[in-house]
């Protein structure tokens, strides 16, 4: 029992900042429509199933790959939580916001080792109320909540390696790099930036460190990890690096610019949360915690941006005060942030979104944790006091944009991704007769699949009348599709369209083929704007 509490008491802050991490997020979660790339790890466990690839073992299917660089690790982690829970947002959100929780505790563990206690405080502090890191965690529609544990535990693993020798650390810091690669292939990123930064910086420890053994245990525990990425690579001619390594460096300032708009907070206004001038029937605040939400956003003149940016232009300054390890970590986290960066910016359709940015966390606040620990240390008894209170003012700017958001999604509801519409919309579908559902846009399918246990019979409804021109075969197919009764259509409002045009140019072939549309609802969102309409063809 002394153990623990004395346990607990040098802990003390990593789990204040968990607390405060879990707390800051939990208000969010039922609050936002689920999203479809939030929604869309349950393809592979609902019908229609949507995999790219699977193993057949037996009599049954396993899936190993939605996509040819997403794997299908968060799906088989919720597979025996559907079949307990609900596939509500709670289902949905909390295991991934526990997961940014572990996160936080990982990440105090890691730069303790690395710097020391002080760092530890001042990072997980950051990062604890750090608005985008929290908001992409409880939403997870990157996805990020499992890469940022699997890289963050696989490295600090790695480094009690090199402390201590255990090979048994090795071994499972490797494998859990291997499983973030399977996670989500865009890992390659990170792990590329820092295992360049780890041969630059630490190159003789790193050498010295590493035996043919040591080698062969890391290779094998890294392909144990990402094994079904592996195999899926193998047997389809590498499709993930076919597929995805192509290069565009024509909007390299628009993806620095996202980046900055990430480390400040305010990239995920107006998509994630709308604007007022966007929201015609906001919701008053009633409850004693909206209430208050909106007193402090007017008091503080309704901010919208951190001063993370500060802190780190200022920890760049003071890093020069740095000297043995922490000078050598604030440089490898330098360094391996930015060759993560520029994969991403040379890459083509990759790097210009809040959840490719955010990955580089948590190598922001490492950087400011530690050089800001080291400029203290110059300071001998005045710097505790100094570091608190700059620490106590970047906390208070990071909560008071974390706060804005709320206000906003309180008062305005989600943005087009994140309508709070898709709730009555699947309530509605439960009632709704129909031997087939089309969906006429995106963001629409892959939620409704998972809100409704994969029990409505889904299809594409976009192909083939997106296609420039129609083949005999596509005209047969569309005949076919609009031609029963039975056969039922949803389709976003004009507001709240993603591909725009589709749903008219459908209603126009069908008008030419001698039916007309006839709508039979319009679902609306929480504020009351029509946001799906559900539609038969009729003659």
């Amino acid at each position: 029992m002394n153990r623990l509490a004395a346990i607990l008491k040098y802990r003390l802050p990593a789990l204040a900042a968990c607390l405060l991490f879990f707390g800051s997020g939990v208000v969010f979660l039922p609050h936002l429509g689920l999203q479809n790339d939030e929604a869309i790890f349950a393809d592979a466990l609902f019908e229609p199933k949507a995999v790219t690839y699977s193993i057949r073992l037996g009599h049954s299917r396993f899936p190993l790959m939605l996509m040819s660089y997403l794997g299908t690790v968060k799906s088989w982690i919720y597979r025996p939580l559907f079949r307990v829970f609900d596939t509500g947002v709670w289902t949905v959100r909390l295991p991934m916001l526990l997961a940014g929780v572990a996160t936080i505790w990982l990440f105090y563990r890691f730069l303790e080792r690395l710097a020391g206690r002080r760092a530890a405080i001042v990072g997980s502090a950051l990062l604890a109320t750090d608005s985008l890191y929290l908001l992409t965690i409880c939403f997870d529609w990157g996805p990020v909540a499992l890469q940022h544990l699997f890289t963050l535990g696989g490295i600090l693993l790695l480094a009690g390696f090199y402390q201590t020798g255990s090979h048994r650390r090795l071994g499972w810091g490797w494998a859990l790099l291997g499983l973030s690669a399977w996670d989500k292939a865009l890992a390659v990123w990170l792990l590329g930036g820092m295992g360049v930064a780890t041969v630059v910086i630490l190159n003789r420890r790193f050498f010295a460190a590493f035996t043919l053994r040591r080698v062969a245990i890391s290779v094998i525990c890294f392909l144990v990890g990402a094994l079904p990425l592996v195999i899926y690579n193998v047997n389809n001619h590498f499709a993930t690096f076919r597929g995805n390594a192509s290069w565009d460096t024509s909007d390299i300032p628009g993806k620095a610019r996202l980046l900055a708009a990430t480390a400040d907070g305010h990239a995920l206004f107006g998509w994630l949360v709308d604007e007022d001038w966007q929201t015609p029937n906001p919701h008053e605040p009633r409850s004693a915690l909206t209430m208050a939400s909106a007193r402090i956003s007017a008091l503080a003149g309704y901010p919208r941006h951190n001063l993370m940016l500060y802190a780190f232009l200022l920890a760049l300054l003071l890093a020069p005060l740095a000297r043995g390890d922490a000078a050598r970590a604030i440089l490898w986290a330098l360094l391996a942030m930015a060759i993560a960066w520029a994969q991403m910016a040379i890459t083509a359709n990759a790097g210009g979104s809040v959840h490719h940015a955010i990955l580089l966390w948590p190598l922001p606040e490492m950087v400011v944790a530690i050089s800001f620990a080291a400029a203290s240390r110059r300071l001998k008894r005045a710097g505790v006091p100094v570091l608190a209170a700059v620490l106590t003012v970047l906390m208070a700017a990071g909560l008071l944009v974390t706060n804005e958001y709320y206000v906003r999604m309180r008062r305005n509801g989600g943005a087009i991704n994140w309508t709070d519409a898709i709730f009555r919309l699947s309530t509605y579908m439960k009632t709704a007769r129909a031997s087939n559902v089309f969906s006429v846009d995106w963001g629409i399918m892959d939620n409704l699949r998972m809100l409704n246990h994969g029990t409505l019979p889904l299809r594409v409804g976009t192909d083939p009348i997106s296609k420039p021109e129609l083949n005999d075969a596509d005209r047969e197919f569309l005949a076919q599709m609009i031609g029963r009764p039975d056969h039922i259509f949803i389709n976003h409002t004009k507001d709240f369209e993603f591909f725009s045009g589709v749903n008219d140019r459908l209603v126009k072939y069908a008008r030419d083929a001698g039916y007309s549309r006839q709508v039979e609802a319009v679902i609306p969102d929480s504020n009351g704007r029509p946001v799906y309409e559900v539609y038969r063809f009729v003659r």
